[in-house]
């Protein structure tokens, strides 16, 4: 009898992954006791490795595969700050996962990854449950359409992991974030302080989105009235940190980009901010360079990184 055992070491920040094949000879042939042998390899090893060898269903070539794909990202995204003058610190790369196995997220996570996209409320809901243990430090971001009845349910399953809704076009869809946020931390009691120093309490980032191309196609708020729609939930929506625009633009029409750094003065000037402390989010897998030659601090790359999607299985 065969069983491949996933083992996981730690190495600094880093996890080592390697597969090996383990003989479990039969008690009939050597006097062994298979159960109680496997007993205690569950009992000896970490429980967020038990979780490890149960979620990843990939092969060694599978997993060096994403890490080569993301180490090439990232250095194709210092090449181009390189070329702009810019601190490599200046752009965020979220790692557009839609569709993914949990096992490919993890093991972009053991790479050093820690933003991570999604576009489906529930996918998003389920891939947090499963993770929120082996990966504590993962931050989500929303990139898809989100409809006002699952912004709650958005808030609730995630948790604070939800770190930014990219995709704000609504005041709609704003106050129901706004209400599920105020509801959530009245069950963790983020509002009060504790001892002498009071904590900072979690308020969920949102950015824009902005509809830079006029395509029937694309969702977003017109450029011309996103700075009112940005005072208003400045105003109204407390639990709310407007910090940035983002667009997803036409293909190959790159004027899309600087509508959107436009967008972004006029929506800081609403607001009273500095457009440059304001996240500009845009740019994907085939044109994230362009996007940060032209002022992007938030970049999103998917198919790149983990592969064509297969929504063969999306309901």
């Amino acid at each position: 009898l065969y069983f491949n055992i996933l083992f996981l070491t730690t190495h600094r920040s880093l996890f080592i992954q390697g597969f090996y094949s383990l003989r479990i000879i039969s008690s009939r042939n050597r006097g062994g006791n298979t159960a109680e042998l496997l007993d205690n390899i569950i009992t000896s090893t970490p429980l967020q490795v038990i979780k490890r060898m149960s979620l990843s269903t990939m092969d060694f070539n599978e997993s060096s595969d994403i890490k080569k794909k993301l180490q090439d990202v990232r250095f194709r995204i210092r090449k181009t700050l390189e070329e702009c003058n810019r601190s490599e610190t200046s752009v965020r790369l979220v790692a557009v996962s839609k569709t993914k196995p949990v096992a490919m997220l993890v093991q972009a996570y053991e790479d050093g990854q820690r933003y991570f996209g999604e576009n489906y409320a529930q996918e998003l809901i389920g891939k947090a449950e499963e993770m929120k243990e082996i990966c504590p430090d993962i931050k989500w971001h929303f990139i898809g359409p989100l409809q006002s009845n699952k912004a709650a349910p958005l808030v609730k399953g995630v948790g604070k992991s939800l770190r930014c809704v990219e995709t704000i076009s609504t005041f709609k869809v704003a106050q129901k974030l706004d209400k599920a946020v105020e509801e959530l931390l009245k069950v963790t009691n983020e509002e009060s302080s504790v001892g002498t120093e009071a904590r900072k309490p979690y308020r969920l980032i949102v950015y824009l989105q902005i509809d830079t191309s006029g395509e029937t196609t694309k969702s977003g708020v017109s450029a011309k009235d996103a700075p009112f729609l940005a005072s208003e939930i400045a105003e109204k929506c407390h639990h709310l940190s407007v910090e940035g625009v983002m667009t997803i633009g036409a293909t190959g029409d790159f004027t899309c980009f600087d509508a959107l750094v436009t967008c972004r003065k006029d929506v800081a000037a609403a607001l009273n901010r500095d457009p440059d402390n304001m996240e500009l989010s845009m740019g994907m897998s085939g044109d994230f360079e362009e996007a940060i030659k032209r002022g992007a601090t938030s970049i999103r790359v998917g198919s790149t990184i983990f592969g064509e999607r297969d929504y063969s299985k999306k309901k």
